[in-house]
């Protein structure tokens, strides 16, 4: 696999970690005062995703830049 296949895989299982977290985080809410650490947690994947998003969405344009075919 090349890396930009790598990049959309971890995308994929950060996303699914984050939607986690967030519905943990609005459960603990719920019952009542949350840890501080439940209400923070969200926010590492909530950062990887916008990493690993925004280099999927620059991908397309640096290889136009090199001249070559954009990939899909």
């Amino acid at each position: 696999m090349n890396r930009s296949a790598w990049i959309r895989q971890i995308h994929r299982w950060l996303s699914i970690v984050f939607t986690v977290t967030v519905m943990a985080n609005f459960s603990a809410m719920a019952l009542g005062e949350p840890p501080v650490w439940v209400v923070y947690s969200p926010l590492l994947p909530l950062f990887l995703l916008l990493f690993t998003g925004l280099y999927m969405f620059a991908l397309p344009y640096s290889a136009t830049w090199r001249g070559g075919r954009p990939t899909a």
